[in-house]
């Protein structure tokens, strides 16, 4: 009897050790396919109901329920998205006020007399049709450069909304604060520009820059615990770089960069320059990131705090871990067996994460031993 308590409490010890241990390999991970045969998802949101809106970089909004369902195709978009290289419809999400307001937010690439420029929309979802559609912001970036058009949409805690704009491939754009290219924008949730941005008042600055410097910010997310604002953005061949950013600040593209030419293995600029930030952490070799979230809920106890991005070249996701100054410490790299470019990843409600692929599906993920 003594024998077989023993066995019987080892046992018990090492089913619980089992439920904390550390997730290291996909085999630790549920991976259920939810929706498949989407073109290029870009943009994700979970609604009240748990049902998902998606949209599709080719110009079109899918609504599916919680188990992947097609529910409708959603009119109602705008006619002049204009689709080609990396342009289209970017992102949606819904501000904190949306049970009182019912708007959704979205960005896209608009059409402006033959050129593209970064676009923030609102509108209102009524059965499966989009109606009051409103552009907030034509931003002044546009170009006829098909690349670097940023398009993450955050919400902070005080009634603002932040737009990520690329530098439109035209790298001298990010400092010159004349235009919105390669900038984080702050606004008020109708569009407008908050009194308390940085730069108000600031001849020959745009009011709603928030920060600038910028690449190709394809991640944001607004932690309201912390109050922090964190961008993921591309870099040339290396250099991506994960940013703290803040009001003001110049995160220093193109002079400086981590980063090498295309076209030679060539350094973009300096690594340092005084006033410019420095990133919270850079790769190199590039892992194209896309998408980013800081881990918020209980279901992957040990990823609580961690930022979570996707890789679109190096086909992964990557758990990136921060000590108590911020500092990126150590990283983790999940998601290989699925074999394809992760566009985006943001967390569902019951902390579950949802993960979107250019292979045209959508993932829920949990923990193999949450089940």
């Amino acid at each position: 009897m003594r024998f077989l308590t023993q066995a019987c409490l080892i046992l018990t010890i090492s089913m619980a050790m089992s439920v904390h241990a550390d997730i290291n390999r996909d085999k630790d991970l549920n991976i259920e396919k939810l929706a498949t045969g989407l073109s290029i998802p870009w943009g994700m949101v979970v609604l009240p109901d748990n049902s998902l809106l998606v949209t599709e970089r080719s110009g079109k909004l899918i609504h599916l329920t919680a188990d992947g369902q097609k529910i409708a195709d959603i009119s109602g978009l705008p006619d002049d998205i204009r689709v080609g290289g990396q342009g289209g419809l970017f992102d949606v999400a819904l501000p904190n006020n949306y049970a009182q307001s019912g708007w959704v937010y979205f960005s896209y690439n608009k059409n402006v007399d033959g050129q593209g420029a970064t676009t923030l929309s609102r509108a209102k979802l009524n059965d499966t049709r989009l109606t009051d559609w409103q552009d907030l912001l034509v931003t002044q970036s546009r170009t006829g450069n098909k690349v670097h058009f940023g398009g993450r949409i955050s919400f902070d805690t005080t009634g603002h909304v932040f737009l990520s704009i690329g530098d439109r491939g035209e790298r001298d754009h990010a400092q010159n604060r004349s235009n919105h290219a390669g900038s984080i924008l702050r606004l008020n949730l109708d569009g407008t520009a908050p009194d308390d941005n940085p730069f108000i008042g600031q001849t020959n600055v745009l009011p709603e820059i928030w920060s600038y410097g910028h690449r190709n910010p394809q991640g944001m997310f607004f932690n309201p615990q912390t109050v922090t604002l964190w961008v993921i953005e591309h870099g040339p061949r290396g250099g991506d770089e994960i940013n703290l950013v803040e009001a003001g600040n110049n995160y220093g593209w193109p002079e400086i960069s981590y980063g090498k030419e295309y076209w030679a293995p060539l350094a973009v600029g300096k690594e340092h320059q005084e006033g410019m930030e420095q990133p919270i952490k850079m790769y190199d070799p590039s892992i194209a990131p896309s998408g980013l979230i800081q881990y918020q809920g209980d279901l992957f106890k040990d990823w609580k705090g961690k930022l979570l991005t996707g890789a679109m070249k190096l086909q992964h996701l990557n758990i990136i871990t921060l000590n108590d100054n911020n500092e990126a410490i150590d990283e983790k790299r999940l998601l290989r067996s699925l074999n394809s470019r992760i566009r985006n990843v943001i967390e569902a409600p019951d902390g579950a994460l949802l993960v979107a692929t250019d292979s045209g599906n959508i993932y829920r993920i949990t923990p193999a031993d949450s089940e």
